[in-house]
Order: structure tokens, then sequence, then C-alpha cells
């Protein structure tokens, strides 16, 4: 297959929706020869900051002079974005290549009757692990799709877990509560390998350490075992000492704004001091570096100002506790214009009763084409009667923008999807002007 027809291969496997379990990644990756099991991983899940965990310990590792794959979800325009080596995206050629590879080990374990259709997301797994293998990377950092227990990319062993943190999302398929969330979570934790985390409270911390216990793998907890203190902050990152118990404490700069990104740093630091401590390549300069260039599109990401444009795919209450957080520190006491979108399968009263203040202005919209995407007009009703339902994203934007003025904030929000529309609105808009 050529790259085309590799993307038009990945969209047609989407009808089979999400399913947990173990069976059909299994059966797929020993078709292909358990590449997973010849990598050195760091596997990392959690409600809210994976992604940016994820990106900060590869780019640590980076920094090291190592050969780094990081594999993340979901994409903001294109696939190739979840598959990455080095800081560089899969190139199209490598990316149909391994997909192509990966549809004839599938197309042979369902003919033999191994199991079923293999789904999306575990054909993109396991063209990671593949790819990673083939490239023969010095480690692999691993992101959860969801949950952890019963996810695609938990087939590996790695050198370090890691958790974010748990609240509550996908309880569809995770569960109703923060403990049996966490319990999903804490599925990632193997046998003496050492788990980082930043989740709080007996509800999340019950079920994380009580697997560690079973497992007898050590836990680091955020708050006890290190946390990270605040030294300034503003839009265009933060500086924060790390602390770790009395043996450690060093200020780390990062471009990552908002109170949050300090916990995810000192998170991802931790977690790649672990490794370090089997392999001394892993030293205090590549922290510091790696941990210097780390950005996370799409996550309080600022793409103009004058007015200020800020991008957040916060998709639930937690996200966009934090994304309110973040607007009320850094533009205290000025109303946000808000672009708002968001998929109808969320908890969008929580998310619009954490994220929105009364003297806002909102423009909802439809997230995207997909069918899960909320109406906008269903979207204005929940947010009250002031909100102002829009046919187009680009429509939406035009309208905030002047609404603001050069003073104002505009913020785009509510979903990873609504985010990545209008990144694809932006590139179209340069590729025209060229």
């Amino acid at each position: 297959m050529n790259y085309t027809e590799s993307l038009a291969y990945l969209e047609g496997l989407g009808k089979f929706g999400i399913q947990l379990g173990m069976e059909r990644i299994e059966g797929l990756l020993r078709e292909l020869d358990n590449p997973e099991q010849k990598l050195k991983t760091v596997h990392v899940t959690g409600t809210n900051g994976k992604g940016s965990v994820s990106s900060m310990i590869a780019n640590i590792l980076l920094a090291a002079n190592l050969k780094v794959g990081k594999f993340t979800s979901p994409h903001l325009v294109k696939y190739n974005e979840r598959i990455n080596l080095n800081g560089r995206d899969i190139s199209d050629d490598d990316f149909a290549t391994v997909i192509s590879a990966v549809k004839v080990a599938a197309d042979s374990v369902v003919k033999k009757g191994v199991c079923q259709q293999p789904t999306q997301f575990e054909v993109l797994t396991a063209a990671a692990f593949l790819y990673f293998y083939l490239q023969k990377v010095d480690y692999a950092v691993i992101e959860v799709g969801m949950g952890g227990l019963w996810d695609s990319t938990n087939v590996i062993t790695p050198v370090v877990s890691v958790i974010t943190n748990v609240a509550l999302d996908h309880t569809d398929r995770c569960g109703k509560t923060v403990e049996r969330i966490a319990m999903q979570k804490a599925g990632i934790i193997k046998e003496n390998v050492p788990v980082v985390t930043a989740a709080e409270g007996n509800e999340a911390l019950g079920p994380i350490v009580s697997f560690a216990m079973f497992k007898n793998a050590p836990v680091y907890l955020y708050g006890k075992a290190f946390y990270g203190e605040e030294v300034s902050s503003s839009m265009a990152g933060q500086k924060f000492t790390l602390h770790a118990g009395n043996v450690y404490s060093s200020d780390y700069e990062i471009k990552l704004p908002g109170e949050h990104q300090i916990k995810n740093s000192s998170v991802a630091i931790v977690a790649a001091k672990l490794v370090s401590k089997q392999d001394d390549r892993v030293n205090e300069l590549a922290l510091h570096l790696g941990a210097a260039n780390t950005v996370w599109p799409g996550r309080l990401e600022r793409i103009g100002q004058q007015p200020e444009v800020i991008l957040d795919g916060a998709h639930n209450p937690n996200g966009a506790e934090a994304l309110r957080k973040a607007l009320d520190k850094y533009y205290p006491g000025q109303k946000v214009h808000f672009v708002f979108g968001m998929m109808g399968d969320k908890d969008m009263s929580g998310v619009i009763k954490a994220l929105i203040h009364q003297d806002d202005v909102v423009y909802t919209v439809r997230a995207d084409e997909g069918s899960r995407a909320a109406a906008a007009a269903d979207l204005a009703k929940l947010v009250g009667p002031d909100a102002v339902p829009v046919d187009s994203l680009a429509e939406a934007y035009g309208k905030a923008l002047q609404a603001a003025g050069a003073q104002g904030i505009v913020c785009v929000c509510g979903s990873l999807y609504l985010v990545g529309e209008f990144k694809k609105l932006l590139l179209n808009a340069q590729q025209r002007l060229h």
C-alpha cells in the first residue's frame, strides 16, 4: 500500500470502533514476531497530562543522545503524529510500509482464526512497535490509548510505569467512579517495575498502591516522594524547583504554562531519573535540556498575540478546571471569548461549569464532522441563553476575534478533535497565502 491507501485502510477499520481486550493485539504481535518484547519502554497512562509527560520523557532521553520513539494519541492533523522518532513524525513512506506489514499480519491472523479483525488503534499500536524495533531505538515512550489494563499498549514490560493522575473520563468503558478508573490505570503496573504518579485522594491512590504492593513495584508519589514548587510563571513558560526528599533539589525551566504542568513536568523528570538509575547516559544535563525543550501542541498553546489566541483540548471537567485556572492566573479579571465544541458523549455540563464564567462570550460549534460531536445548538443550550451557536468553525473564530479586539483573549477549546480541525483550518489558510 502507498500512503493514501494506508490511510484508507485505517479509516476503514474505524467501523470496528474501540474494543478493549488483549486477544487481538497479542495475536497480531505474535504474527509480527513480538517486536514489543525487544524494546526498552516507558509506559504512560493517566486521565490528563499523559501526552505532555510522554513528550517530556522522550525529550529528556533525546537530550541524552539516545534514539527515542514516542507513540501518542490522538493526532491533531495527521496520523503520522502518533508515531514519532527522535522528535520527528514518521515519514509518509515509512508509515505506509509499517501499516502494510501490519495489514498482512492482521489478514493472516483473521484467516487462521486466531482472533477477530484488529481495531484501528491495535493496528496503529502494532505499527509503532514494529517501526521502533526496525529503527533500533534505545527507548520507546508509549502512551496508553484508554484506561490501561485492557489497552492494546499493555503488552510491554517497561523500565518505568507512569500514572499522571486519575479523574472521571471514558466512564462508559473504564468505570463510573474514580476508584474503578484507577483500577484500570493501575493495570499497567508490572512486577518489580517502579511507578511514578501524581494521582491524589484515597479513591485514586488506593488501587494504585494496592496493585503496586501486589506486584512488588516501588511507588513514587507526587507530594510525598517529590514535588514541584513554582518560582515564576507566565504564558511563555515557567521556572520551578523540583524537590525529591532531602536528597535532590534543582531548578527547572519549562515552556509549558499552567500550574498543572509543574506537576506533570515533575512526574516526567522523576520518571526519567528512574531510567537514569539503570542507564547512566541519562544525566542531569539531559534532564534540564529535555524539560526546557518540550512543547505540547493543543494544550494551553498560545498561537497568537493581540489578541491572545489560545488552543486547548480540555475535554473533561478536570482538564477544563486546569485551563480555567491558567486563564485566571495569566489574565486576571479579563473576559474570555470562547470558540467551544465538544463530543456529545463527554461530560458537557461538567466542562461548562468548570470552564465558563458568567461574563465570558461563547460561540459554540460542532467539534468535527463525526457523529459523536455535539451539535452547536445543543451545546449553546447547555452553556446558557447568551451562547451563540455558529455553523462553521472559521466563522466562529472570525466572530470571536472581532469581539475580543486587539487586547482581548480568544480560546478555542473543548475537544482535541476541535483543536485538530482548527489547526487544519490554519494550515489551509497558510497554504492559500503561499
